[in-house]
Formats: structure tokens, C-alpha cells, sequence
């Protein structure tokens, strides 16, 4: 199994054969304003996509955990063929329908694509009133056989939802949105450094890939600062945190 990071949680997946591309945010550096009540006033995404050589614009599946801009963009609703069959959470079907994609699949609790199983899990995109406000976001577990058990966390703070995600399906490679996003009240809506650190704990024995940082101007962990938290709690070493463009390859079981 390969997978790659593109640009902030967008990922492209080599996994039981298909190609599959994750969260697709294909936008122009700054063609987007800051978010609103945020720590600054950079105009997002604050990088370019990569160059690099994988054609993210031909897909055999795209898979979307939920639909705020940096996740499903215009970009990737204009750019993308509209008949690329697409996995979403329920109730953000609708979005996808109304930009012409024509094979669109809600997952409530699983889904079988080819020879590869799809488990929807649920997470806290924040939390108290906050965490309601940013609304309903999913991740997705994937199994196949002779592949690595693989967790998509999505935009999810560490919370009773991806542990019980770990414990149930024992992902061999975990996925975590780790910018430590957050508003200029109230705490991260995505995962920072102690979250990873709860994660990689939970699961010690699981390739943690860490990304969703340097690319959104209200994601206020870098690469950087990561990295040194993780150090500073004897962590260092455990937790992958690719650069854009970068590819990482595991393999799977027997």
C-alpha cells in the first residue's frame, strides 16, 4: 500500500489495486480568505500543490469525509470527472449530486467497493458549543485482503470515537489530521500534539501519519513544532509527518 500526501489532508491512496483520492482540496495557493475568527489573516491554502508526477485528477475513487472547503473544494468539484464513483458521509450527498457527480455513496456503517470494505467511524471536530457548530465529520476505516488495515481519522480530536475505532478494528496504519486547528476562542478542532501522542499510545504498534499542518492559516501546529512536542514526550521517531508530495509504502498482511 502506498500512500501520499498531496497537500494538507488530501492523500492519494494505491491500495488493493484502485487508486484513491482522499479530501481533495485542489484550490490555487490563496485563492481562498482566511477563515473567519481565526488567529490571522492569510489567505488560504497558504502553499501550492506539490509538483509532483501522480494524477490526482484521474482517480478511481474519491472518498470525502466531510465537505468543509479545505476538504472538497471548488477546484475539485469543477476539475474532477463527474462519473469518478464517490464515498461520503450521509447527508453530504447532496453536495456532491448538485456539482454532477453521478455515482455517489453515503456510508452509514459500511460499504463494500471492489474487493475493499469501508467502515465509516465518527469523531468530535472540536469541542462544546464549537465542536457542535463545525457539524457532523467522518473517518473511514479500510480493509482488503493482503493490505494493511488503514484508519482515516478525518478532522477529529482525540475523544472516546477514535479510540473505540482502534480498539475495534486494530489499524496497522492510522491517519491523523494533525494542525491543531482552532478559532481564536475555545480549543483545537483537529488534533495537536498531545492528541497524537494519545493516539500513537493507543495504537503503538500502528504506522501514525500525521498531516494537515503548513497548509491552512488557522492550523496553528506545524511540522515543526509536532515533531519537537513528540521529542519532548519520548515520542520521536513514532509518528510519521510527511512533506507535501511525499509518499510512504507499508505492507500488508499475508
Amino acid at each position: 500500500m502506498n500512500i501520499q500526501l498531496i497537500r494538507n489532508a488530501t492523500l492519494w491512496l494505491e491500495y488493493a489495486g484502485l487508486n484513491i483520492l482522499v479530501d481533495p482540496m485542489l484550490m490555487d495557493k490563496g485563492s481562498m480568505p482566511a477563515f473567519q475568527n481565526t488567529p490571522n489573516a492569510l489567505r488560504n491554502p497558504l502553499v501550492s500543490l506539490p509538483d509532483i508526477e501522480t494524477d490526482i485528477l484521474n482517480p478511481d475513487l474519491l472518498l470525502v469525509t466531510h465537505t468543509h472547503p479545505d476538504h472538497w473544494d471548488e477546484a475539485a468539484a469543477r476539475q474532477l470527472r463527474k462519473d469518478i464513483p464517490l464515498i461520503c458521509q450521509p447527508g453530504d450527498e447532496h453536495v456532491f449530486i448538485e456539482a454532477g457527480f453521478t455515482n455517489v455513496t453515503p456510508v452509514e456503517v459500511q460499504h463494500k467497493h471492489h474487493s475493499i470494505r469501508f467502515a465509516r467511524t465518527s469523531g468530535h471536530h472540536g469541542t462544546g458549543e464549537i465542536g457542535k457548530r463545525m457539524g457532523n465529520v467522518s473517518g473511514f476505516v479500510l480493509e482488503a485482503a493482503g493490505e494493511p488495515v488503514t484508519y482515516i481519522a478525518g478532522d477529529t480530536i482525540w475523544c472516546d470515537e477514535p479510540a473505540e475505532a482502534i480498539r475495534t478494528y486494530h489499524p496497522e496504519v492510522i491517519v491523523v489530521n494533525a494542525g491543531g486547528a482552532r478559532f481564536l476562542q475555545g480549543d483545537p478542532i483537529t488534533m495537536h500534539g498531545p492528541d497524537v501522542a494519545a493516539v500513537k499510545r493507543a495504537a503503538p504498534s500502528a504506522h501514525l501519519i500525521a498531516v494537515h499542518m503548513d497548509a491552512i492559516n488557522h492550523c496553528m501546529t506545524s511540522r515543526v513544532e509536532l515533531a519537537a512536542y513528540l521529542a519532548s514526550v519520548q515520542l520521536d521517531g513514532n509518528v510519521f509527518i510527511p512533506q507535501d508530495g511525499e509518499s510512504l509504502e507499508f505492507g500488508g498482511k499475508a
